[in-house]
């Protein structure tokens, strides 16, 4: 099967059911596993280079209310693969070409492919997308194998936070504006063993003010600017030191969010894993492999 992926946790998610060699494209964003930036790319981003949050915070909402995608999409490649499968989203506007203009080309391509739309909310969804792969690849006992680990993993941090004091955590996927976290995050931060204070599980990230953030009275904020990863998470922390410091937190911590929590794919087990080794470190000792992924916040230093 010729399969082509426009998510990078698409493609994460077909590499962990052992469907990487049947990979014939993915997108400029598809940087894991190691083995998916040797495939071609079919998507290129339209934003110019070195924007600010704020600036591409303000660029991003232009272009979707305008019904305009941030991605282009190779077309000429893709009807010179001819490929059997096309993985996609239509979850989020900001995440990958738009559902619509897929669909739309796949019509005319000859080998008419099948559309698989992915647009999981929850950590329940995600892990219900290897199903839906599964189904369309014949890959049903790999998808069994990867979701019977992955709740293995879950249960064992859920176990071992319970009964646990939960810290109040607010988590912050972008700064300027800042976003409360949405979708599966609120998800994660419960079965780590915390308490989420502005977002709400399955629901979409919401803009909010500093003010309102500071009203929750967080013990720990989680700085995880989609798409970003630990020292690019940490930077922008560090530009916004004021109002994180305002916060009262005891706690900021900036991650790796391009791995851990951006994209629902099987590496949200891992920011789960991760996260429960920062709220309760005494129960959940921390993990050499996730070393460099978590970057305190020093708010004190001028």
């Amino acid at each position: 099967m010729r399969i082509v992926s426009l998510v990078p946790s698409a493609t994460e998610m077909l590499f962990a059911l052992g469907l990487g060699d049947d990979l014939v494209a993915v997108t400029h964003e598809c940087d894991y596993p190691p083995e998916a930036l040797k495939l071609p790319r079919v998507t290129r981003d339209v934003l110019p280079a070195g924007l600010s949050a704020a600036e591409i915070d303000a660029a991003v909402k232009e272009r979707t209310l305008n019904g305009e995608s941030i991605y282009m999409l190779d077309e000429d490649v893709l009807h010179e693969l001819q490929p059997d499968l096309i993985v996609t989203q239509a979850l989020c506007a900001v995440c990958a070409v738009s559902y619509d203009d897929v669909r739309a080309v796949a019509e005319e391509i000859d080998s008419q492919p099948l559309v698989i739309s992915l647009d999981p909310h929850t950590i329940g969804e995600v892990l219900g997308d290897a199903r839906t792969i599964a189904q369309a690849t014949d890959a049903k006992d790999a998808a069994v194998d990867l979701i019977r680990e992955s709740s293995e993993r879950i249960d064992r941090v859920r176990l071992a936070v319970r009964g646990a004091e939960r810290p109040r955590v607010v988590a912050l996927e972008w700064l300027d504006p800042p976003y409360a976290a949405g979708h599966w995050t609120p998800q994660m931060i419960e079965y780590a063993g915390g308490d989420d204070a502005l977002g709400f599980a399955g629901e979409h990230s919401q803009e909010c003010s500093w003010d309102e953030v500071a009203a929750m009275k967080p013990d720990i904020v989680l700085v995880i600017p989609c798409g970003f990863d630990a020292e690019i998470a940490h930077r922008e922390a560090e530009m916004h030191r004021d109002q994180l410091a305002s916060l009262g937190a005891r706690q900021v911590i900036a991650l790796d969010a391009a791995a851990y929590f951006s994209r629902p794919g099987p590496r949200l087990i891992d920011g789960l894993e991760l996260l429960g080794t920062i709220l309760h470190p005494d129960l959940l000792p921390a993990n050499p492999e996730y070393e460099g992924k978590a970057l305190p916040v020093d708010l004190d230093v001028a």
